[in-house]
């Protein structure tokens, strides 16, 4: 069996299989991903993890080993904890409330997929017995759940909805990029064939809301590039108020604001010149600017500071070599690493490749020890050393793409990089900051320039808009089970009692809604299989899915009304068809079947909201009404007065005759 040192806890050791990170969750890796279900995938995957000791209240959990470096070893642990709803506090979701999926009925089961930070892990596995210690449980959750700070925290539901919960990248302390933890995501959503998924963009750099940045530069958000779309907004924000918010920023012609904030900030107009004159092509509008701006920090290196390799400077050192030999071996190390395709090689393999054309070792040592992080032409040459080797390497980076001005540079005394061209990755955050505080949130008001007061409010919709979705699909219908005599055809179900469904049909009555179907299930019956099975078996699938569903019973079918029970299924339904049967979910369960919470009261604020967003809200003293704080004007730094009451109720006081 194999042993491997897990990061984070060098006392923590797991046996089994070592799974690439890289590939993991894709398909054939570690399963084939063929099942006709979310539960069915999921279950397939827990069969190549290692089952944890701990079982206790009905939580059982999982965890695989990923390997991120095979040189240096570089592992993460991915736990999988199978919550039972049964056990938990609370069975309503907040996620799903907020996201607006209120209407989805309440599963037996979450499935949570946790990448645990070095210091959770650390947290869980301070005692000598770990596993016990990750498995405490506390109100009826594991401890790993309850802890924050996560790399990557998701869960789903066993019916295929979940919500990416947190993803924590480079900046905060992790071993993986946030890219690299959203492809990891991405793949296991595809592979487990989840339905959709929700997640909150509270994402930031450098203190700017990466939800505001990246909207006017793509007209998305950074979760965008996975296909997370606007999915609900606070505050009553809507779809259509989110994109005309966009693009009304976007379309925010430069010469405009220059032109009206030059004589308040005199800043502004110096980083709009800056990269007008940097970029290749017109930077019309603020949007063509955070675009560009965006695009040139991807391309630049991550020293905090770049500059032009010169011959001139290296002669004033009082060295013994003319600046025509430097410039000569400079030439050779780089043709040399050009040669390597831009792949890191150590000190001594770079020296030994120039001395085929330069047999002076103590030149090429002199240009080497100088050469490093320094911009050559169209090339940035690199040193680092290689925390394993301990050994000098050297890497070319091409940055041509990165410096227009540098294309066709040749290296000499008299040819320098001007001042006005340079550009680092520090100083170009710096300007976005500048641009994102007095452009994007903090805009003075102006005499004359009414259209900035239009910024402030579109950024204050597009901050607004925080809740994403991403919707997977439907699951490929597969019609035919090989030589198994076997086939599918999908199904839901339509509650026929609805009058006895307590607070939820009275949300839907007040709301004009009519009760919610579940997602479509696939139903796998033999060819002979009858009518009397098809319900037996609906009845044992939605009955596992829901926990408001587990005394279920079908007792029609809208689509065959005159279907006998010994009759063949596929003799009158065609394979792979749809079907919908109605039902009496069990007289125990007319409370609380869907993941609303009908405790919460009711919400009606003056912005248009009439759900919880997840945002702060209020409770009048008197109507017990939930509004907003914001709307009712009590700042976010102040404390909930401890009697409120809202305007409409206020007003019915004044208007009340006084007593004689």
């Amino acid at each position: 069996m194999l042993n491997v040192d897990v990061v984070g806890n060098k006392r923590r050791k797991r046996c089994g299989r070592v799974f690439r990170f890289k590939n993991f969750g894709e398909q054939g890796y570690p399963v084939m991903f063929n099942g006709s279900s979310f539960r069915e995938n999921v279950n397939a995957l827990l069969e190549y993890a290692n089952l944890e000791s701990n079982v206790n209240m009905g939580m059982a959990m999982w965890s695989f080993q990923l390997e991120l470096h095979h040189h240096p070893p570089l592992h993460v642990l991915l736990f999988v904890i199978e919550e039972s709803i049964e056990a938990a506090m609370n069975r309503h979701c907040n996620h799903c409330q907020y996201v607006g999926w209120g209407n989805h009925f309440i599963c037996n089961k979450k499935y949570h997929f946790l990448l645990p930070s070095k210091e959770a892990l650390s947290s869980c596995t301070s005692c000598e017995n770990c596993c016990d210690s990750i498995g405490t449980m506390n109100n009826g959750k594991s401890k790993l759940i309850e802890l924050e700070g996560h790399m990557m925290h998701g869960v789903f539901h066993s019916n295929g909805f979940g919500h990416l919960l947190c993803v924590n990248g480079l900046e905060m302390g992790s071993n993986l990029g946030g890219n690299q933890i959203m492809e990891f995501w991405n793949r296991l959503c595809n592979g487990l064939q989840a339905r959709k998924v929700s997640l909150k963009d509270t994402s930031q750099k450098r203190g700017m809301e990466l939800r505001l940045v990246n909207g006017v530069a793509y007209s998305e958000p950074w979760f965008g590039r996975w296909g997370y779309k606007f999915g609900r907004g606070c505050f009553g924000v809507t779809q259509s108020m989110y994109q005309k918010a966009i693009e009304a920023i976007k379309s925010m012609p430069l010469y405009l604001l220059t032109h009206h904030i030059a004589s308040s900030n005199h800043e502004i107009p110096l980083i709009f010149s800056r990269y007008q004159t940097l970029s290749d092509h017109s930077l019309i509008t603020l949007g063509d600017l955070f675009h560009y701006m965006l695009e040139l920090k991807s391309r630049l290196p991550r020293e905090t500071c770049i500059s032009s390799y010169s011959t001139n400077s290296l002669v004033e050192t009082n060295c013994r070599w003319s600046p025509k030999r430097i410039e000569m071996a400079t030439r050779v190390i780089v043709e040399a690493l050009k040669r390597t395709e831009f792949r890191w090689i150590s000190r001594q393999e770079v020296r030994d490749a120039a001395r085929v054309y330069i047999g002076d070792t103590g030149l090429l040592d002199f240009v080497l020890k100088s050469l490093g992080n320094h911009v050559v032409g169209n090339y940035l040459v690199r040193r680092s050393l290689n925390p394993v080797t301990k050994v000098l390497e050297y890497c070319l980076e091409d940055i041509s793409n990165a410096y227009p001005c540098h294309e066709g540079l040749v290296m000499s005394s008299s040819n320098k990089v001007k001042d006005k061209y340079k550009i680092t990755r520090g100083q170009l955050m710096k300007d976005m900051i500048c641009l994102y505080k007095y452009i994007l949130i903090d805009t003075k008001p102006i005499i004359g320039s009414e259209f900035l007061s239009a910024i402030p409010l579109a950024a204050r919709i597009i901050l607004d808009t925080k809740y994403l979705i991403k919707d997977y699909g439907e699951v490929p219908l597969q019609v035919e089970l090989g030589s198994e005599g076997k086939f599918n055809i999908y199904c839901t179900i339509s509650l026929r009692n609805v009058n006895n469904v307590g607070h939820d049909h009275e949300y839907y009555l007040n709301n004009e809604m009519s009760m919610p179907m579940p997602p479509y299930e696939c139903i796998t019956l033999k060819n002979c299989a009858t009518i009397n099975d098809l319900k037996l078996e609906v009845e044992r699938n939605f009955r596992e899915i829901y926990w408001g569903l587990r005394g279920f019973v079908v007792e029609s079918n809208e689509n065959l009304m005159n279907a006998k029970g010994n009759e063949m299924v596929f003799g009158m339904i065609e394979v792979g068809g749809k079907l919908v049967l109605e039902g009496w979910h069990g007289s125990e369960m007319v409370e609380q079947i869907c993941e609303r919470n009908p405790n919460k009261g009711v919400v009606d604020c003056t912005c248009g909201t009439k759900e919880d967003d997840g945002e702060r809200m209020v409770s009048c003293d008197i109507c017990e009404i939930w509004q907003h704080t914001r709307c009712v004007r009590i700042p976010n730094d102040e404390e909930v007065p401890h009697i409120f009451l809202c305007k409409r109720c206020e007003q019915e006081i004044v208007l009340f005759p006084s007593l004689p």
